[in-house]
């Protein structure tokens, strides 16, 4: 049934990855083990990924001779990394856990631009959801940390989500699957196995249709967080206004609005705040008051609050934008994304690029030496700091000037010159409007 139920979810919410190169991560767990005989069967293109992040001794190397092996028995391609985990975690003070996740994501995205891998495929399911709910609400946490694992994002994919750990070991046995059990899986010194072995039990024993009631919830969740964003969206402009300094707030129109303290947070989020307690407490703060993050500082200046960068602290000289954001506030404005079927008129602060070509998360950064551009209108390239002598940018100019960047291309030098690389096409239906403020 479950075999089926894959086929019917590829077809109906991924026929792409028919068509496409799929990079599997791997560890030889049960789950990424199904995960790749379901892909086998459906008779998709992949090779697999493996990590060896030397944490368990024999037992890890036996795992990547185990997934070689693997690969050998489904014909397909496979490649293994090994990493100095605990190394990497010492360096970046970080958990075992963060750092092999970064380490394993880094990796993934690494291989699929180097050999042209159009999507990466993890093995999380249902259970995994649940358990990061769980960490995440124990933690603490907003709206996002809330709505769940992707099933996409940008280019993971993540197709075994609507199935449960059972169903997928029950699958495993029923077709006599090898897989490697982690011996790690029985501790209980990591949070996520406490949660899995002692409290998820007693949920199910509550309530034996947990998995069931808590997608539900879920979907509730994504669809109320989509509210709020909607909402901030249309409050925005009334809210916000950019000065030559940065942005300023309107005060009383905040202190008149139902829970300002979460439209504050939505607002200022990308600055890098952390006690919005005292973020909350300028409104009702005496002028001078202050709040610092380690790039930002916001004043409490009469009925504004003033966001500017923060030039006794090192400054922040990149923004991400991900998938579905359709605005940010940055230095040089306001950066707005959104969808159109028709191309429209550009200028210095409006372009318009294929979706096709825009690969997210899209960076917003400073410039640095050795970048380079193919102006729209010129042929072949330039480089950033040519661009800037030839326009006869001024030293302030450069230091204020900021890029678009889709992976390592630059697409737009902001509110100055397109990338020609990213011109629309006869035949581009879907485009995006990219605007600065």
């Amino acid at each position: 049934m479950i075999e089926k139920d894959f086929k019917n979810l590829i077809k109906s919410r991924f026929p792409f990855l028919c068509n496409n190169r799929l990079l599997l991560a791997v560890s030889g767990g049960v789950d990424s083990v199904v995960l790749a005989h379901f892909c086998y069967v459906a008779k998709l293109d992949f090779a697999l990924a493996h990590c060896n992040f030397n944490l368990r001794g024999e037992e890890s190397d036996g795992d990547e001779a185990f997934v070689v092996d693997l690969a050998d028995s489904l014909e397909a391609e496979v490649y293994t990394e090994n990493f100095n985990t605990e190394k990497y975690a010492e360096e970046k003070g970080i958990s075992i856990q963060m750092a092999a996740r970064d380490l394993r994501y880094d990796w993934f995205e690494q291989l699929r631009q180097t050999l042209k891998f159009d999507f990466i495929l993890t093995a999380h399911h249902a259970n995994d959801n649940l358990e990061t709910f769980l960490i995440n609400l124990i933690r603490g946490t907003g709206p996002e940390g809330l709505t769940g694992i992707k099933t996409e994002n940008q280019k993971i994919i993540r197709p075994l989500l609507p199935f449960s750990r059972k169903e997928i070991e029950g699958y495993a046995r029923a077709h006599k699957l090898k897989w490697r059990e982690d011996s790690s899986n029985a501790s209980d010194k990591y949070m996520r196995n406490k949660i899995r072995q002692q409290i998820v039990p007693v949920m199910e024993e509550i309530n034996p249709q947990l998995l069931d009631s808590f997608a539900k919830t879920q979907r509730h969740l994504r669809e109320s967080f989509e509210l709020v964003e909607d909402y901030i969206s249309l409050l925005y402009p009334k809210v916000v206004q950019k000065n030559e300094f940065g942005y300023e707030l309107d005060v009383e129109f905040l202190k008149k609005v139902p829970n300002p303290k979460q439209i504050l947070y939505q607002l200022l989020k990308s600055f890098g705040f952390t006690e919005w307690n005292d973020v909350y407490g300028l409104l009702t703060a005496q002028s001078g008051k202050v709040v610092y993050s380690e790039t930002h500082r916001l004043i409490r200046d009469r009925q504004k609050l003033l966001l500017t960068e923060n030039r006794n602290r090192p400054g922040k000289f990149e923004y991400v934008v991900n998938e579905g954001e359709n605005f940010m506030m940055i230095p040089p404005g306001t950066f707005c994304i959104t969808e159109t079927n028709a191309l429209g008129r550009t200028s210095k602060n409006c372009i318009y690029v294929p979706k096709r070509k825009l690969q997210f998360p899209v960076v917003i950064r400073k410039w640095k030496k050795g970048d380079y551009f193919y102006p729209f209108g010129m042929k072949g390239r330039k480089k950033i700091s040519r661009f800037f002598k030839d326009e006869k940018f001024s030293l302030p100019e450069k230091e204020n000037t900021w890029l678009m960047c889709s992976g390592e291309e630059i697409v737009w030098v902001i509110g100055h010159r397109a990338d020609g690389r990213f011109a629309v096409e006869e035949g581009d239906e879907k485009i995006f409007k990219i605007c600065i403020t």
